[in-house]
């Protein structure tokens, strides 16, 4: 069983997966996508997205980071992936799953599952590019308007000789509502030849064991859930071997929060660390009521000493309960 940290467009950067890697539990990341249009990027555009590529591309925990490609010319993204690969990428994603309308108005992301050969032209070109010895995987949608062509895409990817496929458990048009289809990924399951990871509506363990049961895969990508909850990934594997464990404290929660604001401050103007910080604790909310109170607390605040200390009032109130 792999539990795959998500690609989240905004949130899950080179900190996060520091972070979230550090707990334990995460097999590998997927990174940002790293949007080709019409020329072979520069190796600082993918060490900003990937700064692990300076690292055996791999995080601080040691896990896997692998690099995430979106665009729609076969030729440029397998340029492009051969960069990526020579800079020192592990393995390389293609995105067939991005729901924005302005990804999409491109041609990049969910839209070209309208065309299930212009995702096999990709996956092609971009697997003949890249060294046999480094994977080329894809992650889907289930569709864009609908899900009529959702086995016509994933044979498409398996065809065009992607090494697994993770496959979103929605359409571009049901965006992130609930629920997750998993019904479905256990049909490309039986229609496919390659390894299915499944993904969507992973909040807790129980939701794990249901979406093993009705889509049959054990590997599955966690997003919001691993977010909202750090140690989901970690819990999840105890609870497989039948080793539950302590969950993580908000005090150690808190802790994490002063470790991002110390590490975004290195790769950010201080005007945007606050932003980092109040879009966690939004996620937190989900599982620690104790964050939507300091939520409350720092969402007015705009100087960064002032929400450092309020973070660390917080730790200390946080490790006497």
């Amino acid at each position: 069983m792999k539990i795959v940290l998500a690609p989240m467009e905004g949130l899950v950067d080179p900190i996060m997966r520091d972070i979230l890697t550090r707990l334990g539990g995460i097999d590998y990341c997927v990174t940002e996508f790293i949007r080709v249009s019409v020329r072979v990027l520069p190796p600082h555009i993918f060490r900003k997205t990937c700064p692990e590529l300076d690292h055996g591309g791999k995080t601080a925990a040691g896990v896997p980071v692998h690099v995430q490609l979106l665009g729609s010319d076969p030729q440029m993204m397998a340029h492009n992936a051969a960069r990526a690969a020579r800079l020192g990428a592990p393995a390389i994603d293609l995105n067939f799953g991005c729901p924005s309308k302005g990804v999409n108005a491109n041609r990049g992301g969910a839209i070209l599952l309208e065309t299930p050969n212009e995702v096999h032209d990709v996956v092609s070109a971009v697997r003949q590019a890249v060294p046999s010895d480094i994977p080329v995987t894809a992650k889907m949608r289930l569709g864009f308007k609908d899900k009529s062509l959702y086995l016509d895409n994933a044979a498409a990817i398996a065809d065009a000789g992607a090494a697994h496929v993770t496959v979103h458990a929605r359409t571009k048009v049901e965006g992130y509502k609930p629920p997750a289809h998993w019904e479905y990924i256990a049909r490309i399951r039986e229609y496919v030849k390659i390894p299915v990871i499944a993904n969507g509506e992973i909040w807790n363990h129980e939701d794990y064991a249901r979406c093993r049961e009705v889509s049959g895969c054990s590997d599955v990508m966690i997003g919001r859930g691993q977010i909202s909850q750090p140690d989901l990934s970690k819990v999840i594997k105890a609870e497989r071997d039948g080793k539950p464990i302590e969950p993580i404290g908000w005090d150690v929660i808190v802790g994490f929060l002063l470790d991002l604001v110390a590490q975004s401050q290195h790769r950010m103007q201080p005007r945007y660390v606050h932003g980092r910080v109040k879009q966690w604790l939004h996620h937190l909310k989900r599982r620690f009521p104790e964050a939507k109170v300091l939520f409350d607390q720092v969402k007015v605040v705009n100087d960064l000493d002032l929400l450092k200390q309020m973070l660390l009032d917080e730790q200390a109130r946080a490790a006497q309960n």
